[in-house]
């Protein structure tokens, strides 16, 4: 598992050196950041440039779309060939498994005539409302979907960010271990968006599980005191992957109603020294794992880009 996740080279790297810091964006395709000409040059208008290019800028990238749907294998293959040796995808998990309301639109439309019938207005599905076999079969097309970052060796793990509602309980874990479960030879990343699970001295609880589980522990930063977040809790589980996800700290937006898009909501720009403090810990981070991705989800325009190039300049 460890020589299929990291190369000798980069295990030869180790803990602490700057070299197994990666720093990238949550997406590469975010309409405001097309739209607003700042980053892709003229004449990179099709996926596959933008891609390209992207990839010659950053070392790593999330999947933002195989949230909102389930991915497919000749996209994954296509992202292999589309970016160059050693660059590193994380993909989210698909939105049902991590307790989002979904849609029925978002499933595979030969699996739509299987879905349940919704009472009275009920709009979405959940994950616990699903038939058995479904949620089986929603797993392995998940899987064989992935299946080409994984051979290719540009998976570092799957992410799991769970609903801002799924919080602290016997029921959630049992689900959490679920996920972990079913990704079995692909490494799993966790992220919690419910301070319960940090709450009351629970966050060394928390850790500890995850350790026992095998899982990439996610630290985020985020704004605090407002709806559902969670707490910024520096910490590893994996001696293998540290995640940081930087999620902006704009306190207007964060749990605001209606909202057009997630550019609306992430729109943060971040300041020089909340970037020096943060590349700090990151550093810290990285001295006790083999590799930490520390990824911007501030996507508005291009201001992500723009504080992704500057962390990494700070973080040399």
């Amino acid at each position: 598992m460890l020589d299929d996740l990291f190369p000798p080279e980069a295990q030869k790297a180790g803990r602490g050196s700057r070299s197994n810091i990666l720093v990238g964006t949550c997406s590469w395709t975010e309409p405001t950041l097309i739209e607003c000409g700042r980053f892709y040059p003229p004449g990179f208008g099709t996926a596959e440039k933008r891609l390209r290019y992207y990839a010659g800028q950053f070392p790593t990238v999330e999947v933002d779309s195989s949230y909102f749907a389930m991915p497919s294998a000749m996209n994954a293959a296509l992202w292999v060939d589309r970016t160059p040796p050693g660059f590193r995808f994380t993909i989210k998990a698909f939105r049902l498994f991590t307790g989002h309301q979904t849609p029925a639109e978002a499933f595979p439309k030969d699996l739509r005539a299987a879905l349940p019938p919704l009472a009275g207005r009920a709009r979405n599905h959940y994950y616990r409302d699903l038939p058995a076999e479904l949620r089986h079969e929603l797993w392995r097309r998940y899987r064989e979907a992935i299946a080409p970052l994984q051979h290719a060796g540009k998976l570092d793990a799957v992410l799991f960010q769970f609903a801002p509602w799924v919080a602290c309980s016997g029921p959630s874990k049992a689900h959490v271990e679920e996920c972990v479960e079913r990704m079995s030879g692909i490494h799993a990343a966790v992220e919690f968006r419910n301070q319960s699970w940090a709450a009351e001295g629970r966050a060394a609880d928390t850790l500890a599980w995850e350790r026992e589980l095998g899982v990439t522990h996610v630290v985020v930063d985020e704004p605090q005191g407002v709806g559902n977040f969670m707490p910024p809790v520096w910490d590893v589980a994996s001696d293998q992957l540290a995640i940081v996800r930087l999620h902006g700290r704009n306190l207007e937006t964060w749990d605001a109603k209606g909202l057009g898009s997630a550019a609306d909501r992430f729109d943060y720009e971040y300041s020089m020294a909340e970037l020096a403090e943060l590349a700090a810990r990151i550093e810290a981070l990285s001295r006790r794992v083999l590799r930490v991705q520390a990824v911007l989800n501030v996507c508005t325009e291009d201001k992500g880009i723009v504080a992704a190039r500057r962390l990494a300049e700070l973080l040399g």
